[in-house]
């Protein structure tokens, strides 16, 4: 096992590791213990605890604990633990440590490299992000695999029919459906909707609320406290009672908490949050071309899903009575364990075609009523499409002997633009922009400079002199130089010298 590849799911609530160990892919870690919950901290005395110590300890000490940390992946927010702040790419690094261990202590060998797995509408910014809290943690991350691809791997492992099957991962802070057809050794990912910000999280808190507002009630006292031990045993029992002892102390007297909530009570609460993921289950279907009709399964994945509510709707949207064969908590890392352990080498036969959950597009100069406007956007990844794949598409310079141009990108999802500056001489005034999304789903760019004698005067629109009352007028634009002349108005656009436009 020298080339030890391990398949990692890194997850809200909890996290796993898989391998290929004695001829099939198995999660390990200490003991029978399989998850590790994706928690850290540290203790009164300064000692690193990551896992169920850090859990334990969250009630006491919330101020020196850190939970749910993949929902902050990609921004800019940071944690402060013992005096030090922290990013989401280092507190997740700590966490897939501990997971690198356990692997070492099962295994007597500590993975060197890692498929880890993200929601599949991850933005570029989270995926960029897990691949940096795996150099941290000093593993080489091989892979970024979408959740739901990881599961249709993990149900799909040993069987060779053909089958067309409907995902639906509920974990414990995002959401993801895909529709997903599994032909003897090929996977391929049809389409992929979800919530980056909707899980068991938010089941949690709806229920920690109905439970603050009777403390409240009995004692006259704002508390919070989590509950979802409560949570749980409402998934397989009619009613549950919650009690609390000495949970403040309020003139030398402790004050408890006790309460009793049914089934019904707690499913009303949490009903809106699994109606909103019918909507993304509709656009996942309609985006596959596929009707309810045409599913062969749906599949459950995520502890959330074992709430009797989520398969009773899903059963009512459908028509299809959901599956949950494999352990919903643990599929994602055995499905990533069955890729890890392919890229290892092993034989565990099964062929992944995965889909970009975005459009990707850039931003060009073109025109809008008639005159310039720097801010166009065409899509030049199309969402759900294939991958890996390649695109091109040329582009002209707005200015003669232009040596450098910026490409804005953004996704369909969030138009938030972001920029990848490709500083390049061209001799040219077109170039072509060659993109390419692997599977890794990162963008790579590379001028060309192919001869044309295409003129920039037949590519810019002379735009005539305007003038308004009282004598001040716009720029005057001239297409033969294109230049903006020194006027008194600023013109109705403008851009830099790295713009670029269409051909």
């Amino acid at each position: 096992m020298s080339d030890l590849i391990a398949g990692i799911d890194l997850g809200t609530t909890n996290s796993e590791i898989a391998v290929f160990v004695d001829g099939q892919v198995q999660v390990i870690g200490p003991g029978d213990t399989r998850m590790l919950p994706s928690c850290v901290g540290f203790s009164t005395s300064g000692e690193l605890l990551v896992g169920e110590a850090a859990r334990n300890q969250q009630a006491l000490y919330p101020e020196r604990t850190v939970r749910s940390i993949k929902r902050k992946m990609g921004g800019q927010e940071t944690v402060t633990l013992h005096g030090k702040e922290f990013t989401p790419q280092e507190v997740s690094a700590l966490i897939l440590r501990e997971l690198a261990e356990w692997a070492h202590g099962s295994l007597g060998e500590r993975p060197q490299k890692a498929v880890i797995t993200v929601p599949a509408y991850f933005s570029d910014a989270q995926r960029n992000a897990t691949r940096e809290a795996g150099a941290l943690a000093g593993l080489e991350v091989v892979r970024i695999l979408n959740e739901p691809t990881a599961a249709s791997l993990a149900y799909g492992y040993g069987d060779g029919s053909r089958h067309t099957a409907l995902i639906y991962d509920l974990g414990g802070g995002t959401f993801d459906v895909s529709v997903v057809t599994v032909e003897g050794d090929i996977t391929e990912v049809l389409a992929s909707h979800g919530n980056n910000l909707l899980g068991g999280d938010d089941f949690d808190d709806l229920l920690a609320k109905r439970l603050l507002e009777e403390f409240q009630k009995q004692h006259g006292i704002d508390l919070r406290q989590g509950n979802g031990a409560a949570k749980k045993k409402l998934s397989y029992e009619p009613y549950v009672k919650v009690r609390e002892e000495v949970l403040v102390i309020e003139n030398g007297k402790p004050l408890h908490l006790e309460i009793e909530i049914s089934r019904d009570e707690y499913e009303a609460m949490i009903r809106p949050l699994v109606e909103s993921t019918l909507d993304n289950v509709s656009k996942a279907l309609q985006d596959s071309g596929k009707k309810p009709s045409d599913m062969d399964a749906i599949l459950l994945v995520g502890g959330s899903t074992r709430t009797p509510l989520v398969s009773r709707l899903l059963t009512e949207h459908t028509g299809l009575e959901p599956r949950q064969e494999v352990h919903p908590d643990l599929c994602v890392a055995l499905g990533a364990g069955v890729l890890a352990s392919r890229l290892a080498g092993h034989n565990v036969e099964r062929v992944l075609v995965d889909v970009s959950p975005y459009s990707f597009g850039i931003s060009y100069l073109g025109q809008r009523g008639g005159v310039p406007y720097p801010h166009c956007y065409r899509a030049i990844v199309q969402r759900n499409t294939p991958l890996p794949l390649t695109r091109a598409e040329s582009y002209a310079t707005i200015h003669p002997y232009q040596t450098e141009v910026d490409i804005q990108v953004s996704t369909s999802a969030s138009r938030v633009w972001w920029r990848y500056r490709n500083r390049t001489r061209c001799s040219a005034a077109c170039a072509s922009i060659w993109t390419a999304f692997s599977r890794s789903q990162r963008w790579r760019s590379r001028p060309e400079n192919p001869s044309t004698s295409r003129s920039l005067t037949r590519l810019v629109p002379k735009v005539r002199k305007r003038s308004r009352p009282g004598g001040s007028g716009y720029r005057s634009y001239t297409s033969r130089a294109a230049k903006w002349s020194t006027r008194r108005m600023r013109p109705p656009c403008r851009w830099g010298k790295r713009s670029w436009k269409r051909c």
